[in-house]
């Protein structure tokens, strides 16, 4: 096993948090039922998620900050999207 490399590690970190944070607006615009937003959160999701297994693959270890930056980036877009009860969801057109 390799040496870990920091720069990669933050990289994996930060790359998983934001498909993460992607994922739930991804989320938010399907329930929301918006089609183009839908879309390109999922497009944007997918070219995210493609750096950090790149990364990991390469060594296994990796996937902790995976995991960390995964939730990291659920948990700071929640708090993002948190909104008092009875509220619309983001992403939800307005009436």
């Amino acid at each position: 096993m390799s040496a870990i490399d920091p720069l990669t590690a933050a990289g994996v970190v930060l790359a998983t948090a934001a498909t993460d944070a992607v994922y739930v607006m991804f989320t938010a615009a399907v329930v929301a039922r918006r089609r183009v937003p839908a879309a390109t959160w999922s497009s944007v999701w997918y070219l995210l998620s493609s750096f950090a297994v790149i990364s990991y693959t390469e060594n296994w270890v990796y996937v902790v900050f995976a995991a960390v930056g995964s939730w990291l980036g659920a948990f700071a877009t929640i708090t993002f999207l948190h909104r008092p009860p009875g509220g619309p969801p983001v992403g939800a057109s307005a009436e």
